[in-house]
């Protein structure tokens, strides 16, 4: 959703907006009831670094294959035995 603000409520709370631009929120700055300037996020897929890039895939193959906790084979009615 988009707000409106006038050039000396941004300029006065230029951190609160910011931070709620980083939320995903929209502003139209005004001066004198006329829009001049929008702030909004700047939408970009973020690029991993090589390491961070093996890294994640360690991770992900970790998660496919899963942990053995040692508990053996488990179905609801062994978990939720009454």
């Amino acid at each position: 959703m988009t707000k409106t603000v006038t050039l000396r409520e941004a300029n006065q709370s230029f951190a609160r907006c910011i931070r709620e631009v980083e939320a995903g929120e929209d502003f139209v700055i005004t001066r004198n009831g006329t829009p001049v300037a929008r702030l909004a996020p700047v939408r970009q897929r973020r690029v991993l670094t090589p390491e961070q890039q093996a890294a994640w895939e360690r991770m992900k193959a970790a998660m496919d294959k899963g942990w053995d906790i040692g508990a053996g084979p488990l179905d609801r009615d062994a978990l939720h035995e009454r």
